[in-house]
């Protein structure tokens, strides 16, 4: 009987062994998986710093550059007739009559002779600010109006067309500059011509199309603060 029970007393001993190396492994588990949870929630968190560190610097440069521009060109807005928007960084020539004449891509002399005022001088104020610059974009827009002859999409398309064609004068006139030369590399790299047509309509208080501010110039910067967090949240996938 002392020996069955023995035999039984080990046998117990032998399954409290079995069960205690499960309860241990089972502990053993539990820490790795909360050692793998505490390091993702630590990269979670210095990916958002990283974020959000980026986007700070992004909100102080976007304040600069507005600042710096503003500074230049106050003076100057009114005669212009011109506007700096601080959110999108774009300066406008909103006097269609100052610009082109209708249906053409040839720059007014009057819009020669302001071009040439003020490029040297946007040159310099972007200067300090090179390196938080990813392109600076002359856009055009036209009205959504061509002609009572041809049909809306149509219209689109060649107000595209003259959109384009009128970007092109404008930096084909101001790389001839003797001041852009001196930044030729720059200008180069960053500068683009983009014809919007009139993707962009400015409209009036009843929502409706207000065809002669359509009709506009902008120098738009954008800076690279998009392409940064791109560059974290590839890191991050891979």
């Amino acid at each position: 009987m002392q020996a069955l029970f023995g035999r039984g007393s080990a046998s117990g001993s032998e399954d409290e062994h079995h069960w205690l190396s499960v309860s241990d492994l089972m502990a053993g588990l539990m820490m790795v998986f909360l050692l793998i949870s505490i390091a993702l929630m630590r990269h979670a968190l210095e990916v958002r710093e990283n974020v959000t560190q980026v986007a700070e610097t992004y909100q102080e440069t976007q304040v600069a550059i507005y600042q710096a521009l503003l500074d230049e060109f106050a003076d100057d807005l009114d005669t212009w007739q011109a506007e700096i928007d601080a959110d999108t960084l774009a300066l406008t020539f909103k006097s269609p009559e100052v610009l082109f004449a209708t249906g053409s891509a040839q720059l007014r002399p009057r819009f020669k002779s302001i071009l040439k005022d003020f490029y040297p001088r946007y040159l310099n104020v972007l200067t300090p600010f090179h390196d938080s610059i990813d392109e600076i974009r002359i856009e055009g827009h036209t009205s959504s109006r061509w002609n009572s002859r041809v049909s809306e999409d149509t219209a689109y398309f060649r107000n595209m067309q003259l959109s384009q064609d009128r970007t092109r004068s404008v930096l084909s006139y101001l790389y001839d500059l003797p001041e852009t030369q001196q930044q030729k590399s720059w200008v180069q790299q960053t500068t683009a011509a983009v014809g919007l047509s009139s993707s962009h309509l400015i409209k009036n208080a009843a929502g409706e199309e207000d065809a002669e501010s359509s009709r506009r110039v902008s120098f738009r910067i954008l800076t690279n603060a998009e392409a940064q967090i791109r560059e974290i949240l590839t890191e991050v996938d891979s």
